[in-house]
Formats: structure tokens, C-alpha cells, sequence
């Protein structure tokens, strides 16, 4: 089905009424091309519209979740997106929204885009090797979905402590602080994932459509405008993005300070 999400780096499998969409790239550690991210909102739309799937699970492969976006730009061939797509590309929010839901089996490294996409799930269930970290502010971009989710999950104080350092931290830590909601050995990770989905399932459709809705609300403005015009007009994520790619210290890093 990889032609319906434009991209030959996802899989989107049927298990029954539950589609798995699977992050595919191990070449490149499952780094997040253009179009793998709009691949993933055409998984959400699929799972709403197809009558016979009811749920998506999303995951990746070997010990790598998703990292966030590829900062090499690169694409892979066969990748497809829609003329003029812009800003339109981002799944986060057409995951929070989704009237099917949508869990996070969280396998293994898990940043930036990545976390987005666990948090904006209904559930995450994270394996317990699995790793965390919010390193965009290492990059020199001002991520305005974190900005907004991050404090409605673990409070102002974590989240300028998270969104500041961009410091790692474990998957016990991470739902210690209420990033993610359940830690399950990794070898039960699909099953527990899975019995996530069959949870929700028995609870009523538009009843809850209404609770996400004023569950989401807690999150307040998400302010794209400063992100995109950071990232359109600041020299900070293109040195950031330089520096990534050179293993170097940005230039804004004073003199003497360890990565």
C-alpha cells in the first residue's frame, strides 16, 4: 500500500480492523523525509475513511522509532507529495485530531518529530529501551508544537527543562514526567500496542471525539507563524543544520563548552 502514502519508506499493514503503518528507512535510522511525514497524515485519512479499520498503530523498525526530520533534505526514490504542499506537510495535528485512534508503539530511539508523533497520539506504549529527547532548539529552530504540547503534558517546569537542555532521557523517565502514558518490555511491545487500540475501540465513537476535542484544548495556540518565519528568514537552523551534518558545535556555542 505504499503507493496510497507516496512513499516507499512506509508500510502500511492490516491486522484485522487495525492498520499498522511502519517507519521503514534503517539506512538512513528512520530519519523522516518530506514525504514520509505527509505519508503518515495520508495513514491517519486512510484509517478514517476505509470502513473496514477501525484503529492505526504507528512504528519503526530495529531500535529506531523516528529520529524527526532528515536535516540532510534528502528524499528517496519513488517518494511522491502534492505540488505546493508548504507547511501542510506536518502530521502532528491530523494525528491529535483523528476520529480513528491512533497509538504510538514507541520501539526504540524516539526524537524531535518523532516524540511529536508519539505525543500526539492517543496512547503511546514505549518499549522500555526506547529513548527520548527534544533536541530542536540544538538546531536553531523554535518548534512551536512543542512550545504549546509539551507544557500540557508534564507542566511548565519540565518542559524548560526538556525543551532547553534538549537533554536525553529513558523511557522510565519519560512516563515518570507524563510524555508517555505506558513502558512495557520490548519484546511485548507489538501485543501491548495492540491491546492500547482494543481499549479505546470499546469506548464510544463520538463520545469520545468530544473528550479529545476538549482534551486538546489544554494545548493552546501553536504558533507556526514564528516557527515558519524562523525558518524561513533566521540564519539559526541553517547553522544548526551545517553543524549537525559537520559533527561541530554551532557557532553560538561559547568557547571551551563540550557538546
Amino acid at each position: 500500500m505504499e503507493d496510497e502514502l507516496g512513499t516507499p519508506m512506509l508500510r502500511l499493514e492490516r491486522e484485522g480492523s487495525i492498520a499498522w503503518c511502519v517507519i521503514d528507512r534503517p539506512a538512513a535510522r528512520n530519519a523522516l523525509t518530506p514525504a514520509m511525514y505527509f505519508g503518515l497524515k495520508r495513514a491517519v485519512h486512510l484509517t478514517n475513511h476505509d470502513p473496514d479499520l477501525a484503529a492505526l498503530i504507528i512504528t519503526g523498525v530495529g531500535d529506531v522509532f523516528a529520529p524527526g526530520g532528515d536535516l540532510g533534505g534528502r528524499s528517496e526514490p519513488g517518494e511522491q507529495l502534492p505540488p505546493h504542499i508548504g507547511n501542510d506537510v506536518l502530521p502532528f495535528l491530523t494525528i491529535r485530531d483523528s476520529r480513528a485512534p491512533v497509538i504510538a508503539a514507541v520501539n526504540g530511539i524516539c526524537q524531535a518529530g518523532g516524540l511529536l508523533i508519539a505525543m500526539m497520539a492517543d496512547i503511546a506504549v514505549a518499549s522500555d529501551r526506547a529513548t527520548f529527547r527534544v533536541p530542536e532548539l540544538l538546531r536553531g529552530i523554535p518548534d512551536a508544537t512543542y512550545a504549546a504540547a509539551l507544557p500540557a503534558h508534564v507542566g511548565v517546569a519540565v518542559a524548560r527543562d526538556l525543551l532547553l537542555s534538549a537533554r536525553p532521557f529513558d523511557a522510565a523517565e519519560a512516563q515518570r514526567l507524563g510524555v508517555i502514558s505506558r513502558v512495557v518490555p520490548h519484546d511485548q511491545l507489538r501485543e501491548a500496542a495492540t491491546e492500547a487500540a482494543h481499549q479505546i475501540l470499546q469506548t464510544a465513537p463520538e463520545a469520545r471525539a468530544h473528550v479529545k476535542r476538549m482534551l486538546n484544548e489544554r494545548y493552546g495556540l501553536i504558533d507556526y507563524q514564528t516557527m515558519f518565519g524562523s525558518l524561513a528568514h533566521s540564519d539559526e537552523p541553517r547553522e544548526g543544520m551545517r553543524a549537525f551534518m559537520e559533527k561541530r558545535l554551532p557557532n553560538w556555542v561559547p568557547p571551551g563548552l563540550d557538546s
